[in-house]
C-alpha cells in the first residue's frame, strides 16, 4: 500500500491556493502580493491572512524573470570551500553582500577552464547581479560575452588572462622574496622549495620571488631543489620523506602554500627533524604548532571584502578603468619553542 504522503506529496502553496482560501480572484492576490495600495483594505487583509495560514511565499525568481529587475544576488566562484583560505573569502563576501541587501550564491569550479566557464554561465542564467571569481589557469577571454551582457566581474587572488577586469590580488613576489630572504640571512643556501603547478600565476610569481631573494644576495639558485606540482598535504609529505632521506638534503624549506606547508611539517615532525620552514599562507592553529615556523601572512578577509566592494561599485553603475588592488604580505612567526619531542621520540614518564 502506498503511503498517503507519497500519494499526495507536499508542495508549496501558490497564488491560486491563496485566492481560493481568501475567496478572491487571482488578480487580486497578485496585486496584494505586489504591494498595490488601491486594493480594498478588507480584501487585502483576507488575502494576507490566507497567505499566512497556507504558508505562502512569493516566487521571487519568477517575479524577476517577468520584470527583468535585479535579483539582489551575487555569485562567488571558487576552487574549494573546504580550504580555510576560500572559506574566509566567502565569509567576507557574504558580509559585504548582506550589508548591501544582497544574498550570496557560491559555486565550485576546480582547476579546469571549461568547468569554470560552465559555472559562470550557470550563475548568469540564475540572473546574479555580479560575479566574484577565483579564476583557474588559462585564457579567460571566453567570459567577455557575459560581461558585455551586463554582468560585472571581479577576480580574486589571481588576475584574469585575456580579459580586462577588476582584480584583488596578493603581492606574491614580495612575500616569497622576503620569506626566502629570511632563510638565506640565517645562513641557509640549500633551501628545498615545494611549489604547486606553475600553471597558476600565483605559483610562478612566488617562485620568481624565491629566485630574486638569491639574486639579491649574489647567490646561485639551484633549480634542482624545486619540487613542482605539490598540490596536497599528502603529496608534500611523501615528497619530503624522499628529500629528507637523500644525501645532502636541504637545510631549510620554503613552501608555496599552506597545503604543502602542512604536509612538510608532518614529515619533519615524523622524522624528528627541526629544519626551519617558511610557508606562504597562514593556516588554522599554526600558532599552536609544537615547533617554530614562519608564515607569509596577509589579510585574506580583506581580499574578499575589497573584491566585493569593487563589485558593488560596478553594480551601482560606476564607470572606471579596470582596477587591480594588490594586498601586502608580512612575515609572521608561528608555533612554539617549547621543547616537545616528536611522536617517535618518547618523552619519558608514565607510559
Amino acid at each position: 500500500m502506498v503511503a498517503e504522503s507519497q500519494q499526495n506529496p507536499a508542495r508549496r502553496p501558490t497564488m491560486t491556493d491563496v485566492a481560493e482560501r481568501a475567496g478572491v480572484s487571482l488578480k487580486t492576490v497578485s496585486r496584494v502580493v505586489n504591494g498595490v495600495q488601491t486594493v480594498d483594505a478588507d480584501m487585502a487583509s483576507r488575502v494576507q491572512q490566507a497567505a499566512e495560514d497556507l504558508g505562502y511565499r512569493p516566487n521571487f525568481a519568477a517575479a524577476v524573470l517577468r520584470s527583468g529587475s535585479s535579483t539582489a544576488t551575487i555569485g562567488l566562484l571558487t576552487k574549494d570551500l573546504r580550504n580555510e583560505f576560500y572559506a574566509t573569502i566567502a565569509g567576507a563576501v557574504a558580509d559585504v553582500a548582506r550589508a548591501n541587501g544582497f544574498q550570496l550564491i557560491t559555486s565550485y569550479s576546480g582547476e579546469n577552464a571549461e568547468e569554470e566557464l560552465e559555472a559562470v554561465q550557470d550563475l548568469c542564467r540564475r540572473r546574479v547581479d555580479g560575479l566574484l571569481i577565483v579564476p583557474t589557469s588559462g585564457d579567460h577571454a571566453g567570459l567577455q560575452k557575459e560581461m558585455d551582457l551586463g554582468t560585472p566581474m571581479v577576480f580574486l587572488d589571481r588576475r584574469p588572462e585575456g580579459l580586462a577586469a577588476d582584480a584583488v590580488v596578493l603581492d606574491n613576489f614580495a612575500g616569497a622574496r622576503a620569506g626566502t630572504g629570511l632563510l638565506l640571512d640565517e645562513g641557509h643556501t640549500r633551501i628545498g622549495i615545494l611549489i604547486d603547478t606553475l600553471k597558476m600565476p600565483t605559483m610562478s610569481e612566488r617562485l620568481d620571488g624565491v629566485r630574486q631573494a638569491y639574486a639579491d644576495r649574489g647567490l646561485p639558485f639551484d633549480e634542482s631543489l624545486v619540487v613542482h606540482n605539490v598540490a596536497t598535504p599528502e603529496k608534500a609529505a611523501r615528497r619530503m620523506d624522499a628529500i629528507l632521506a637523500a644525501d645532502h638534503a636541504p637545510t631549510a624549506f620554503f613552501c608555496g602554500n599552506n597545503r604543502s606547508g602542512v604536509g612538510a611539517l608532518r614529515a619533519l615532525w615524523a622524522h624528528g627533524r627541526t629544519e626551519p620552514l617558511v610557508c606562504f599562507d597562514d593556516f588554522h592553529l599554526s600558532d599552536l604548532m609544537p615547533r617554530p615556523l614562519t608564515v607569509v601572512s596577509y589579510d585574506n578577509y580583506a581580499l574578499g571584502a575589497l573584491g566585493a566592494e569593487l563589485l558593488f561599485r560596478r553594480i551601482r553603475g560606476e564607470d572606471f578603468d579596470p582596477e587591480t588592488v594588490v594586498l601586502p604580505t608580512a612575515l609572521s612567526r608561528r608555533g612554539t619553542t617549547t621543547n616537545i619531542a616528536p611522536a617517535n621520540e618518547p618523552t619519558g614518564g608514565i607510559q
